[in-house]
């Protein structure tokens, strides 16, 4: 694999899975209450620090300037079809 088919997988696997999560959120709040409207809205989330400041950010003060660093992962089960189908069509469309 060359640098270039790298970014575009890492790209299309990334649209794939933000459009699936978007797209489950949006499904999950114009249904009405219930288990499935749950199902839709439950997500886990992995951090690996706060992007703004929150209370597991990695920051580094040096008095007139201050570097904040973080990552959080927020994925649903949409999104991991998102991510599915993303992946599928980049493996179709190769």
């Amino acid at each position: 694999m060359d640098n270039r088919s790298v970014k575009m997988l890492i790209l299309v696997l990334f649209v794939g899975a933000m459009a699936g999560s978007y797209l489950g959120e949006i499904l999950g709040y114009m249904l009405p209450d219930g288990v499935v409207r749950q199902f839709f809205l439950q997500s886990a989330e992995f951090s690996l620090g706060g992007l703004f400041g929150g209370e597991d950010a990695v920051s580094l003060d040096l008095g007139i300037i201050a570097l904040i660093l973080g990552l959080k992962i927020k994925l649903n089960f949409a999104g991991l079809l998102g991510l599915g189908t993303a992946y599928y069509l980049l493996r179709y469309f190769r």
